[in-house]
């Protein structure tokens, strides 16, 4: 017996229903703690979204693996996988969305002492929006495997809906590659760049400064992973066969994810924030400063080496 998923279908099996599932339990808080009114239970279902946002991205790379496994398999309907996939984006897109105005109100909480109701508005409507397409992505794919379970309606034959669209938009302007590249470099630098001076002040370097002032480049580090997670999921759509066949492409997303959660700690937490100029940071802080300077190393590296680390092949 497998403990450990060794496969797109299995693994995805696995992580679809987190998102899911944990959308409802994030919504159940995040509604409860407008009813005690309680700033623990919103900061707590901030992070949850927070959390589920980031685990849209293997969620959706492993559905993507699942279907390159299964396509060709007797009794398999293209077009049901199709229909699934572009309801998938749809919801990666919505649940994406609702961790970044998450993580963005958790940040003006921390350093304004509190959230504007826009931001707490957007993020209930995003995740609501987020569960309506996860539900029709999990009814339509329960079909792929279980054509008993009835006909699904289609609106769309596989090549003709969203991801297709995008897939074929992608590949067929000339500049759109080059110029997504440039993008995503210019994103990873903007990344790495503010988690290295937040990580050096954990560490030491710059004690002259309270926190604080490093705690506002934090949006400018957000601005770039956003632009390299919308421009790194468009060169995936384009050429997933490729991505998932590659022996260095799981390192990079597991370093991203690790990164991504170590980031909130600098976002939220007291024993950074309270740095005053001159302060030392605690163990625990220059601890998960070294993993989230390791973490995004290890991302910015194994992305430079994709197209030599192999292919699976």
């Amino acid at each position: 017996m497998d403990l450990i998923p060794n496969s797109g279908p299995h693994l995805h099996v696995l992580l679809n229903h987190f998102p899911s599932v944990g959308t409802v339990i994030a919504l159940g808080l995040f509604a409860t703690a407008f009813y005690l009114k309680s700033e623990d239970l919103k900061r707590s279902s901030m992070v949850l979204f927070l959390l589920l946002g980031l685990l849209a991205i293997p969620t959706y790379i492993s559905g993507a693996a699942a279907r390159w496994s299964i396509q060709n398999n007797p009794g398999i309907n293209p077009d049901v996988i199709a229909a699934h996939m572009d309801q998938a984006l749809v919801a990666f897109t919505f649940l994406g969305i609702t961790g970044c105005l998450a993580w963005f109100g958790l940040w003006q909480e921390r350093r304004f002492k509190t959230t504007p109701g826009w931001n707490l508005i957007a993020v209930a409507v995003a995740s609501l929006l987020s569960l309506y397409y996860m539900a029709r992505a999990g009814n339509i794919g329960g079909h792929i495997n279980h054509p008993e379970l009835g006909e699904v309606e289609l609106t769309t034959a596989a090549g003709e809906g969203l991801t297709a669209s995008v897939e074929n938009m992608i590949t067929s302007v000339i500049w759109a590659w080059p110029a997504m590249e440039a993008a995503h470099f210019i994103g990873m630098a903007l990344i790495f760049g503010v988690v290295l001076l937040v990580g050096l002040r954990a560490l030491g370097v710059g004690k002259n400064l309270p926190f604080s002032a490093f705690h506002r480049l934090l949006p400018l580090g957000a601005l770039g992973l956003i632009v390299n997670i919308v421009t790194g999921f468009f060169f995936f759509i384009a050429d997933s066969g490729r991505y998932v066949a590659m022996d260095g492409f799981p390192p990079k997303i597991i370093a991203l994810m690790i990164g991504g959660v170590a980031i909130i700690y600098f976002t939220i937490f007291d024993d950074t924030w309270s740095l005053k100029s001159g302060d030392d940071a605690p163990i625990l802080s220059k601890a998960i400063a070294v993993i989230t300077i390791g973490s995004w190393a290890a991302v910015l590296i194994f992305g430079r080496l994709l197209p030599y680390y192999g292919d699976g092949g």
